[in-house]
């Protein structure tokens, strides 16, 4: 049974709050009061209702969505894993204080990956927008100025290459079809393992492409031969497996392990695709040399992982997905958005100009962006929706006017405004994990981007009301 909040706080509970109540951090009253807004509460509870559909009126009582949006926040507050947050939250009493579980047992910390998956992307972004309105109302934010840029949130994947790839397929695989076999005997097509040879066929080819001399370049195509046979026989057995589990040939009298097996069906057919098209690009490459196959992949993990090149010296390749932060007044993200493929940053100003306005009900006097987003269209749409000052700068631009409007104070000034995003990019991928997501999944990366602008805005929003003159 799901309630929204706790009904009834114990005696500890009064204990621990008067103990720890001067060592809380300065924003901790501000967010602590954010937190226990009825709409942000109304929305985290709703999610955890729908997991089942008695689940407000039956069942033994478990946490209430109250803790459950307090403790997913710290989580993110602190870039921890759900391990280190339970064992964070259960021997430190201002963390029990701040997140209400009091002097209650702590949740596991797979109980709490699954409070995580509830909480779908749309939840997400309903809390942060309800988390923007509060900073409005309190006058954090007024939205006469606003600043954007781009970042690529990376993936949890290791550096692709072929051979790693479909060796990573081969496994996947492998421990499929071992799984099968063990649920259904040996009926039906045998299995057998190639994962061995197939490991010295990926650390023969690692070593050989350590050197740049023919002969091991030769020895490298060579072990590309045999990696690749060994992976389509590998895929043309899976798919034997997979056929013979349908038709019935490979099943299981006990209920349950049927329902395992046909798990592993479905594995082995999201798999198959991927493994098939890691082939396709390893023979291009290798065999072909041609390095942009259509339909590219680099992960079977995570196959919609897309490779983004933003001309960083430091590290020019990175593996991910693009996301937009804006900013308003006091550092607050009023929006963020994460893209299933890349856009241009030039095609991304004006729809930020119209998000700033449904958000925050005006349009911004400043907007100040990098020259990605630098475009003659971008500009005069931009004014004419009423923005005085569009301060991004054309460096290519021959125009002796322009040249004199960008070394004018209001630009210069409204430049060095804007480099603030890049702070807040930094402090958003050290503080909050941004640089690198954790959840699985395209909605698994919109939940970790959404958490983590959440975080960082409770933050900005609790410092900002602190240091608010008192009336």
């Amino acid at each position: 049974m799901i309630q929204a909040r706790r009904l009834q706080r114990s005696f500890g509970d009064g204990l621990i709050a008067a103990e720890v109540k001067d060592l809380r951090e300065t924003w901790m009253p501000h967010v602590d009061a954010i937190l226990a807004d009825d709409e942000i509460i109304g929305a985290v509870h709703q999610a955890l209702a729908q997991r089942h559909p008695n689940s407000r009126r039956r069942g033994r009582p478990g946490f209430s969505a109250e803790i459950v949006l307090r403790l997913l926040i710290l989580k993110h507050l602190r870039n921890w894993s759900y391990q280190v947050l339970e064992r964070e939250v259960r021997a430190n009493l201002v963390y029990r204080d701040f997140t209400r579980v009091g002097s209650e047992k702590m949740p596991d910390a797979k109980t709490m990956g699954r409070w995580g998956i509830a909480l779908g992307p749309e939840v997400i972004q309903q809390i942060h927008g309800r988390i923007v309105q509060i900073a409005q109302a309190k006058k954090v934010v007024q939205g006469r100025k606003m600043r954007v840029d781009t970042t690529v949130v990376e993936r949890n994947i290791h550096y692709p290459t072929d051979s790693s790839l479909l060796g990573d397929g081969i496994r996947a695989l492998t421990r499929s079809m071992r799984k099968i076999t063990k649920l259904t005997g040996e009926v039906g097509a045998k299995f057998r393992d190639r994962s061995r040879s197939v490991k010295h066929r990926v650390i023969e080819i690692a070593r050989a492409a350590r050197s740049k001399i023919e002969p091991s370049r030769d020895k490298m195509k060579r072990a590309y031969g045999k990696l690749v046979e060994a992976t389509g026989r590998v895929v043309g057995q899976a798919k034997r497996f997979s056929k013979e589990i349908g038709t019935g040939v490979k099943r299981c009298t006990d209920v349950a392990e049927q329902l395992a097996l046909e798990g592993q069906r479905k594995l082995i057919d999201q798999m198959v695709p991927l493994v098939q098209q890691v082939l396709h690009q390893t023979k291009a490459r290798i065999f072909a040399g041609n390095t942009h196959s259509e339909g590219k992949i680099v992960s079977v993990f995570e196959p919609s992982t897309e490779v983004i090149r933003k001309g960083k010296s430091g590290k020019p390749t990175e593996f991910g997905k693009m996301i937009k932060l804006q900013e308003a007044e006091n550092q607050i993200v009023i929006d963020y958005v994460v893209y299933d493929r890349r856009p241009s940053d030039s095609e991304l100003l004006i729809p930020a100009l119209e998000a700033h306005e449904a958000k925050l009900g005006c349009i911004p006097r400043l907007i100040a962006a990098d020259a990605g987003f630098s475009s003659a269209k971008n500009e005069a749409a931009a004014k004419a929706k009423g923005v005085k000052r569009v301060c991004i700068p054309n460096y290519t631009s021959k125009n002796p006017a322009r040249k004199r409007e960008q070394k004018k104070p209001w630009f210069r000034n409204g430049q060095r405004w804007r480099s603030g995003c890049e702070g807040r990019i930094s402090v958003s991928k050290r503080r909050h994990g941004l640089n690198r997501c954790r959840y699985r999944g395209d909605s698994g990366m919109k939940r970790w981007v959404g958490l983590g602008v959440i975080s960082d805005n409770l933050i900005n929003i609790g410092r900002a009301i602190e240091n608010q003159p008192a009336k």
